[in-house]
């Protein structure tokens, strides 16, 4: 765990308008770390004098900017910073009126699926039955340059989130992240919680999301003439089925079933995907398991179980 006194020190030296103009200064018109000589950085700044702005500089230089031959580039940290304050992570606030999605609400099937931004957190809810389908953030960044390319993005970034999450790595600091799976309530699906032991990044989710990127399923998908990536985490299809099979050991068994041909996977209770079988189902009743039980829908992304840290949906 980080020095509270030590992260106090780090961003007390960027309370300074000349120093963050410098590790703007840092970076090129394309977004690439540069290098640039002490007087290049002077005129960057609105400083009068160069022995003031020597005294700045130093208080960049090791931690934010360190000197290479007679030109100075920016560190990791001073990469990292430079490029939040570009994307505007921590002074931006992204709000905007609902936006139609073109596909189904997965409770009540009506094709009423709306996006809405406030304060950087987007919610798809549904105008015909009412209900939040998933409320997740996304970087101001995101909302100023994917344009009308905005509902894909959304989607993409965070089925990396949850892959990153379901690999045991932190998409915001690399750190390892601790995985539990619990039944979320009756009806409903089973729900992942994440959560990084170095930073606390948490996500929940909907046990069935967490298997999307699995190689097993991927090349289900792939042998049917099928992208799992078509279907967005609001709506991933209903041919997804999951129900908690074992307490003692705890397990989920999720399933997805295309032209006739099922996939299952079981799931620990630490997330993984621990077997996964596939099996003709043709001469099946339909709606039946393997063990010939009704199984319960997963319902695409339920809200009641969708959380990021940054968001507010409680399961």
């Amino acid at each position: 765990m980080a020095d509270p006194a030590d992260a106090d020190a780090a961003f007390e030296t960027l309370g300074s308008e000349p120093r963050l103009r410098v590790l703007r200064a840092l970076v090129d018109d394309d977004g690439r770390p540069t290098r640039r000589s002490f007087s290049e950085l002077f005129e960057a700044t609105a400083v009068d004098t160069t022995a003031g702005f020597a005294y700045h500089l130093r208080q960049l230089t090791d931690r934010y900017v360190r000197k290479v031959d007679e030109a100075y580039e920016l560190t990791d940290a001073g990469r990292r910073v430079a490029r939040a304050v570009a994307a505007g992570t921590y002074t931006e606030s992204v709000d905007s009126d609902p936006v139609a999605l073109d596909d189904d609400c997965p409770f009540c099937g009506d094709a009423a699926l709306a996006a809405t931004v406030a304060d950087n957190v987007t919610t798809v809810a549904c105008d015909a039955c009412g209900r939040a389908v998933l409320e997740l953030p996304f970087p101001p960044s995101g909302h100023d340059t994917h344009g009308d390319d905005l509902p894909r993005a959304f989607d993409v970034h965070h089925r990396h989130r949850i892959a990153e999450f379901s690999a045991g790595v932190c998409p915001e600091c690399g750190g390892a992240v601790e995985a539990e799976t619990e039944a979320a309530g009756d009806p409903g699906p089973a729900v992942a919680t994440f959560t990084c032991a170095a930073c606390g990044a948490r996500l929940r989710c909907p046990v069935t999301l967490t298997t999307l990127s699995h190689p097993a399923v991927v090349a289900f998908y792939h042998d049917h003439a099928c992208d799992v990536r078509d279907r967005p985490l609001w709506n991933v299809g209903d041919e997804w089925r999951e129900r908690v099979v074992s307490e003692d050991p705890w397990c989920v068994r999720v399933a997805t079933r295309l032209d006739g041909e099922e996939l299952a996977l079981f799931v620990a209770r630490d997330a993984t995907v621990v077997e996964h079988r596939r099996a003709d189902v043709r001469d099946r009743a339909e709606g039946a398991d393997a063990e010939g039980t009704d199984e319960t829908g997963v319902e695409g992304s339920d809200a009641s179980a969708v959380e990021d840290d940054a968001g507010s949906a409680s399961a």
